[in-house]
């Protein structure tokens, strides 16, 4: 966490899995640009490895985004070669970049839109 790419959406929270187990989460963050899909990395204080397609645990990031401002659909497991032990990488919908850019993301394939 902490690189000057980082740009954090949310503080620490608890979210729960399926089974009911309760993960302390440390932050939802985005890297500051990309080009038109982004990324949300969810870092956790202890192991959540096999979670990452937790459908208790997405909707319970997904709560949080809600209560930080983020109005549209949930966001789904991202590609399972980024989960790590304690970090769970999200993929977000398009409707997420209005969101993100309010968080000071930019999308640098707007760059190109122009050509």
């Amino acid at each position: 966490m902490n690189k000057d790419t980082d740009i954090q959406l949310s503080g620490p929270f608890k979210a729960s899995d399926g089974s009911g187990r309760a993960h302390d989460a440390k932050a939802i963050r985005i890297f500051d640009e990309g080009y038109g899909a982004i990324d949300v990395y969810v870092d956790f204080t202890s192991s959540i490895s096999g979670l990452h397609k937790d459908k208790s645990l997405i909707d319970a990031v997904v709560a949080q985004l809600r209560t930080v401002g983020y109005k549209g659909p949930a966001l789904t497991a991202g590609d399972s070669v980024l989960q790590e032990s304690k970090l769970l990488v999200l993929e977000a919908p398009d409707e997420f970049n209005t969101f993100a850019a309010g968080k000071g993301w930019k999308d640098l394939a707007e760059e190109f839109d122009d050509e």
